[in-house]
């Protein structure tokens, strides 16, 4: 008898990429400033990114006024979860008087910078560098194709976007009004770690900026608040840490403050005490081999050792400790500490860490 074939199964569809928010600015600043030049918006409109890459974008808005030109470019992030996703991106230019330049400005939706630490001065609109200097190519290319100086005034608006900027780490950077237009590459790859680890950096900047001695780094806003209880340090020194805590402990190492605490739940710290340095669950797990190892070997039998071997969750693994009145959080939390103290490497900070249960109670400190 043959055998049955196996199913095939299907290749997983690769995900999509997106673009950020700097490169549907620079393109709908294109479209407008051809349209204020020529009476004519290209559509769809296209832009050389800064690594080559020449995508298109199709207009979802234009308007032609007397001295000015809006153009809007609805936000595609591919398959990322960003929360600009759906957002309108809209640049409004108009001419400028002789030998001004180019002048950027925040419309609707768009942020404020208000504390200093950030790639931009303060008072200025939330517009970042490379975004910037990719508008300013494109009013500089456009303008010398006909002629023209380039002394033109940009606003670049969300509709919405300060409601979403609540989403985001603008409140807590002192980007006050709106989103940041952001991007380096022009591209959001989907699933990316970057722009979060690029939100903690920017996060000890201002920390820095500030005079802060003392930041927190947390994995939730649970293990947060719980930690804030004990510290009650400004809103400023809350660095929301999340999965990244190598994100956070590379930076710090070259960008030091005095004191670190780090909070988080047992799952999460057990990891970073493991050694991991990202702790999201698809690119870490908890070793219960190493949870079985922190039992004191007067306190260990083959049957606790099984138990926690064949635990489901870190959770399960603490609770049958917890049964026989074990403590694994006080160990997970010392090592935790252990860990991010040599990945700074010696950088003057001293670190101790807050471990917390899902409810916010605190199950250990160190030191």
């Amino acid at each position: 008898m043959s055998e049955t074939p196996a199913e095939s199964v299907p290749e997983p569809t690769p995900l999509r990429r997106g673009w950020t928010t700097g490169a549907c600015a620079t393109a709908a600043t294109k479209a407008a400033l051809s349209a204020l030049i020529t009476g004519e918006f290209p559509d769809p409109v296209s832009i050389i990114l800064p690594k080559g890459q020449e995508p298109a974008f199709p207009l979802a808005f234009e308007t032609l006024g007397d001295g000015y030109a809006s153009a809007g470019i609805v936000k595609d992030a591919g398959d990322d979860p960003d929360v600009t996703h759906g957002a309108t991106i809209i640049a409004s230019v108009r001419p400028l008087p002789p030998g001004s330049g180019i002048r950027f400005s925040a419309g609707d939706g768009v942020g404020t910078v208000t504390l200093p630490g950030l790639p931009l001065d303060v008072g200025e609109p939330a517009i970042n560098p490379v975004p910037r200097q990719m508008m300013t190519d494109i009013v500089d290319e456009t303008c010398a194709d006909h002629g023209l100086p380039a002394d033109v005034g940009i606003t670049i608006s969300v509709p919405g976007g300060e409601a979403l900027a609540q989403k985001t780490w603008n409140p807590r950077l002192g980007i006050v009004g709106g989103l940041s237009i952001l991007g380096t590459t022009g591209i959001v790859q989907p699933f990316s770690c970057s722009a979060w680890i690029h939100s903690i950096h920017r996060g000890i900047d201002v920390a820095r900026a500030a005079g802060l001695t003392h930041v927190l780094g947390a994995t939730g806003s649970t293990s947060e608040a719980a930690a804030q209880k004990i510290y009650d340090l400004p809103e400023i020194a809350l660095l929301d840490m999340g999965d990244f805590a190598g994100g956070l402990l590379k930076y710090l190492r070259r960008h030091p403050v005095e004191r670190l605490t780090i909070a988080g739940g047992f799952a999460k710290l057990t990891k970073l005490a493991q050694g991991a340095m990202d702790l999201h669950s698809s690119r870490s797990q908890v070793d219960m081999e190493f949870l079985a190892g922190l039992v004191p070997d007067d306190r260990t039998d083959a049957r606790l050792k099984e138990r926690i071997l064949n635990a489901n969750t870190a959770l399960e693994a603490l609770e049958i400790t917890r049964e026989r009145e074990i403590d694994l959080a006080h160990p997970v939390a010392r090592l935790a500490c252990e860990k991010a103290t040599e990945v700074l490497r010696g950088a003057e900070i001293a670190v101790d860490v807050v471990l917390t249960d899902r409810k916010g109670n605190i199950l250990a400190r160190y030191p």
